[in-house]
């Protein structure tokens, strides 16, 4: 017998008919002799329905009262899905995030799990009752309802997999699992059949959508194996897990891009100890994160261009902030573009090989694509180039890796 978290998003459960088929595969875990636990989303739009009502009454509007509104899409789903398998057949029952509980700080709208407590469910389970957990919410410190942020769901089945100490999370979504790159863009990708917790945490920070982040990150830190695998086709998904567990590691694994990302350059701002300092302390305070980052010192010495991005959606609220802080950062001129995309290239096989990066910049440099910003890590390379290269470039590059099916 094996304990398994299944979880399935908005599209998997987004009408009667899709919650009954969802009914249908719990139903053949359970068959199996599995202990399972389901984790679902609210059907797919209405939290887009339940945050438009939110601004319509006040745009400004208190959190805790906002989290009380969309953690209700969750409290749908979760008796609709229990009254199906019982329906069936299938002893279930519903839990929100209350009473589990699931604990999370204070932060209402985008709240950390810190505990679950999953005694009585694991009673419940043993007896074989299904448990069927609304994703995305909690219990914050002050006992009011708290949401974990968009794409919260996928972090609360995971959390949930690791505190039942489960041998697997299994997610479902409207996809197959993960691919190589995008394959509405390049009609070559192929589905990976393993790829590594710190590749998928690459591949979701730089703009994949299979797996939200924090979810990752989770499943990295507490060593929960995610299978990530389609609702809507019987076929084996692609599993994340451990360097340790793949056999022949592939030398690059994926390619992903991420459009919501706007370039800003200071041009000949002084080059002093703490400039930089100056530039990026008041855009934190702003909640605005900065990503990739490159400095040019001028020949005399005294002045520099510096130039980074930060998301399209914070654009307009970082050039108010720098247009505010000019006359003791004392730069020259502000520019920003917002037509670029970055492109980035994963995978662990660059930690033990040479040539990754030069082969990047010379299929990008065959393509005529200038590259305007790079940045590295251990198993990644990112270049930021103009928005109308973008597929050209994935596409490119997919085939000089030798990633194409």
């Amino acid at each position: 017998m094996a304990r398994i978290v299944m979880k399935f998003g908005g599209t998997s459960v987004g009408d009667v008919e899709r919650i009954k088929n969802v009914a249908q595969r719990v139903k053949k875990a359970v068959q199996e002799g599995n202990e399972v636990a389901v984790v679902v989303s609210a059907m797919s739009g209405s939290t887009n329905q339940l945050v438009e009502w939110c601004r319509q009454v006040a745009p400004l509007h208190d959190p805790k009262e906002y989290d009380t509104v969309v953690s209700t899409g969750e409290q749908v789903t979760i008796g609709l899905l229990a009254i199906a398998l019982q329906d069936i057949g299938v002893p279930a029952r519903s839990w929100t995030g209350w009473q589990v509980p699931v604990h999370t700080d204070g932060t209402h709208g985008k709240a950390r799990i810190e505990q679950i407590d999953t005694q009585e469910m694991q009673g419940r389970m043993a007896t074989g009752e299904v448990a069927v957990v609304a994703g995305f919410q909690g219990l914050g410190p002050d006992n009011r309802i708290s949401t974990l942020g968009r794409g919260g769901s996928d972090t609360s089945a995971v959390a949930l997999a690791a505190a039942l100490g489960a041998d697997r999370c299994d997610i479902y979504t409207d996809v197959e699992g993960v691919y190589t790159t995008d394959p509405r863009i390049v009609a070559k990708a192929r589905k990976l059949d393993k790829i590594t917790y710190e590749e998928m945490l690459e591949l979701a920070s730089v703009g994949a959508k299979v797996l939200q982040t924090r979810s990752v990150e989770v499943a990295m830190k507490h060593h929960v194996r995610v299978q990530v695998l389609s609702s809507f086709v019987d076929a084996p998904g692609t599993l994340v897990c451990d360097e340790e567990e793949i056999v022949e590691q592939e030398l690059v694994s994926g390619i992903a891009y991420s459009r919501d990302e706007a370039k800003v350059t200071l041009v000949r701002v002084p080059d002093r100890p703490g400039i930089a300092a100056a530039i990026f302390g008041p855009l934190a305070e702003a909640a605005i994160n900065v990503d990739m980052i490159v400095q040019n010192v001028s020949e005399d010495g005294k002045s520099t261009d510096l130039t980074f991005t930060v998301g399209k959606a914070d654009l307009d609220r970082a050039r108010k902030v720098l247009e505010d802080a000019k006359s003791h950062l004392s730069y020259e001129r502000l520019a920003c573009d917002s037509n670029v995309v970055k492109v980035s290239v994963i995978g662990v096989g660059m930690r033990s090989h040479a040539g990754i990066a030069q082969k990047m910049f010379q299929t990008l440099a065959t393509e005529g694509i200038n590259i305007q910003i790079i940045t590295t890590s251990e198993i990644k390379i990112s270049v930021l180039i103009e928005e109308k290269y973008a597929e050209l470039a994935l596409r490119a590059l997919h085939t000089a890796y030798g990633l194409d099916g």
